[in-house]
C-alpha cells in the first residue's frame, strides 16, 4: 500500500511569512533554559556529594550543607542529624521539581510555540506531550509551581525556629494564593474547553 500523501500547502505571502518565522526567536530563550537546567543538575550533585562527604565524617560537607540550606541551631552542629538530612532531602527534592518545570516549560513550549518535534511513536514521549497545548501547559505548569511551594513550606516549617512569624504567615499565604490560582486556572480551562464544541 502506498503512504497517504500529505495536502499541498499554498506558499504563504513574503510578511505572513516573516511573521509567522519570528517564532523562532524564542529558540535562545529555551536554549538558555537548558543551560539553566544544565546549573540545576551542577547544584544537585554538589549537594548529593556533601550528603554522602557528611555521612562519612566530613566536617567541611556539614558545615557547607548547614549553610546552604540555612539551618541555625541553639547549639554547634557536630555531627549529621536527621533534620539536616531531611532539610538536604528536600532542597533536593525541590531541584527535582524545578527541573521537571523547566522540562515541561522547554518541551512543551517549544512544540507549542516555535515547531513540532515529531515525537508521535517515539517509546521515549512524555504521556503528556500528545495533547498539549497552550492551556494544558498553563495548568500544568500550575501544578508544579504548588508542588515546588509546598516543599519551600514544608522546609520553612522544620525549619521554624529561625524564622519569624511575619515569614511563616506570609508564605502560608503565598502558597494559599498559588493554589487557589491553580484552581482558578483549571476552572477556566475546563469552561472554556466545554463551550468550545458548542460553537458553530
Amino acid at each position: 500500500m502506498s503512504e497517504p500523501t500529505r495536502p499541498v500547502v499554498p506558499p504563504l505571502r513574503p510578511i505572513p511569512r516573516f511573521i509567522f518565522a519570528s517564532r523562532w526567536l524564542q529558540l535562545p530563550l529555551y536554549a538558555g533554559l537548558i543551560v539553566a537546567q544544565a546549573v540545576y543538575v551542577y547544584k544537585f550533585l554538589l549537594e548529593l556529594l556533601h550528603l554522602v562527604e557528611a555521612a562519612f565524617g566530613s566536617k567541611t560537607a556539614l558545615e557547607a550543607l548547614v549553610t546552604s540550606i540555612g539551618y541555625k541551631a541553639s547549639v554547634p552542629i557536630t555531627s549529621l542529624n536527621e533534620t539536616v538530612i531531611m532539610l538536604v532531602v528536600l532542597a533536593l527534592i525541590d531541584v527535582v521539581m524545578i527541573s521537571n518545570l523547566l522540562i515541561m516549560v522547554i518541551v512543551g513550549g517549544y512544540e507549542t510555540f516555535v515547531s513540532r518535534m515529531d515525537l508521535e511513536g517515539h517509546p521515549d514521549q512524555p504521556e503528556w506531550l500528545s495533547h498539549v497545548n497552550a492551556s494544558v501547559l498553563k495548568v500544568k505548569l500550575a501544578t508544579a509551581i504548588i508542588g515546588i511551594s509546598s516543599i519551600h513550606l514544608l522546609k520553612t516549617f522544620i525549619n521554624a525556629d529561625n524564622y519569624t512569624d511575619r515569614v511563616l504567615i506570609a508564605q502560608t499565604g503565598i502558597h494559599i494564593t498559588f493554589l487557589l490560582s491553580a484552581i482558578a486556572i483549571a476552572y477556566t480551562d475546563k469552561l472554556m474547553s466545554g463551550s468550545a464544541p458548542q460553537k458553530h
